[in-house]
């Protein structure tokens, strides 16, 4: 992560491409908001699975998959 700036940037991709994965219902901000934490959860598991994100295409990866799981935590207590 070179830089909270480019993290936030990350996330902000990170969130709308995971809204279209997820097809979740938080709108435009509430997206954004949970890329930008799907970024760090993103890149904290890769960090404990061992896998560099060093490049800026592994940094959108990673925080896809953050972004992804959190909204499917998210989308499984919001059910209940």
């Amino acid at each position: 992560m070179s830089s909270i700036i480019g993290t936030l940037i990350v996330g902000l991709i990170a969130g709308f491409v995971a809204d279209k994965i997820v097809k979740n219902t938080f709108g435009l901000w509430g997206d954004l908001l949970i890329g930008v934490a799907g970024a760090f959860l993103g890149y904290w598991i890769f960090g404990l699975l061992g896998i560099s994100v060093g490049s800026f295409i592994g940094e959108i990866i990673a925080a896809i998959v953050g972004a992804v799981i959190l909204l499917l935590v998210i989308n499984q207590f919001k059910k209940k």
